[in-house]
């Protein structure tokens, strides 16, 4: 995002002004083992809400302002798992706006706690029932838009200012910080607006400066139906699973399938093991979700110089560990669920 600032370096006149411009590090205790190839990250818990949904959420909602649907004292409704309500929920605070939410209750206690400390009103949702279910955090959230004078329901899900805030932002950052050098561009999947943008603009700008473009490579949940969907068109049979932010059980139109080269799954066990790595090995205290783009990132990195070249291979990193502190950085809440937190160290 642009910063609007007018006074030194790294000064903001709003909270909103401080989106984007996150940075890109390069991995190197997980990664040692490469030889001629490198794992950079796109940080995006330095967001000032914590997580990539800040850049979606400001998006939307200005297209919302710019078109009169959200007017002043107005009250904005979304389903979310948590990030895109808390960049909700910034924007809102910051403009004067009213929030509800719903979310699944798998999320963590601290999303919803967050939330509500922000001064939105949410509301939790079975998980484990279909989309068009009327109980479903999804169908839920658009009743309450109806219901609620003055709401604005912008549904990430197939709302085009998704993808295009990070067309806009995450794709122009990440081939400025790359020189358009980047061979690979690895994002887990869940509304799809982030791989579906960044793709756009990673694959416009290679062609316009002659180069190759980068692979695109989504992550999806093993229990989502995104891999399966892409493959072959099928769409499974989706089942509920424990890491949070990512996958999906129907097929969002914000994500355009066309723009990506290859879709891999990681199961809950990969994300948290290697979400847990980053932490210890790199200082990296993220979610769930990036370490499943830790996982395949790394896959990516190793297969291409098992293949003799050299990968300047792009993750996104979503966000922060600290709303999951009471789940998977928990070693009590991992034996209690089977995992041996002892066995990955």
């Amino acid at each position: 995002m642009a910063d609007d600032s007018t006074g030194p370096p790294n000064t903001y006149p709003d909270i909103v002004s401080a989106i984007g411009n996150t940075p890109l590090i390069r991995l190197n205790r997980l990664s040692e083992h490469l030889q001629a190839s490198s794992v950079w990250v796109k940080l995006e818990r330095c967001n000032p809400g914590g997580s990539i949904k800040d850049r979606i959420a400001l998006q939307m909602v200005l297209e919302a302002e710019s078109n009169g649907l959200l007017e002043e004292g107005g009250t904005i409704v979304e389903a979310t798992s948590g990030n895109t309500g808390i960049g909700l929920a910034m924007v809102a605070a910051q403009r004067g706006y009213r929030c509800v939410f719903t979310m699944p209750d798998k999320m963590s206690k601290e999303k919803i706690d967050l939330l509500r400390a922000m001064g939105a009103e949410v509301h939790v949702c079975p998980t484990a029932v279909d989309k068009e279910d009327p109980r479903s955090y999804y169908e839920v959230a658009a009743r309450l838009g109806r219901e609620i004078p003055g709401a604005w329901y912008p549904d990430q899900y197939s709302h085009q200012s998704n993808p295009l805030a990070h067309y806009l932002s995450t794709g122009p950052e990440i081939w400025q910080q790359t020189g358009g050098k980047i061979t690979h561009f690895v994002a887990t999947m869940g509304t799809g607006g982030t791989i579906s943008g960044t793709a756009r603009f990673l694959r416009e700008h290679a062609e316009i400066n002659d180069k190759a473009p980068p692979r695109i490579i989504g992550v999806d949940a093993v229990g989502s139906i995104l891999k399966e969907w892409f493959d072959d068109g099928t769409m499974g049979d989706p089942h509920t699973y424990q890491v949070e932010g990512f996958g999906e059980d129907f097929i969002p139109s914000a994500t355009d399938f066309a723009l990506i080269d290859e879709i891999h799954q990681v199961d809950d066990g990969e994300c948290f093991q290697w979400a847990r790595a980053l932490a210890k090995k790199e200082g990296m205290f993220c979610g769930g979700s990036c370490g499943g783009s830790i996982k395949v990132a790394l896959d990516i990195a190793e297969r291409a110089e098992e293949e003799g070249r050299a990968a300047m291979v792009v993750a996104i990193l979503p966000d922060a560990g600290n709303p999951y502190l009471s789940k998977f950085y928990n070693d009590d809440w991992l034996r209690e669920n089977g995992w041996n937190p002892e066995s990955w160290e």
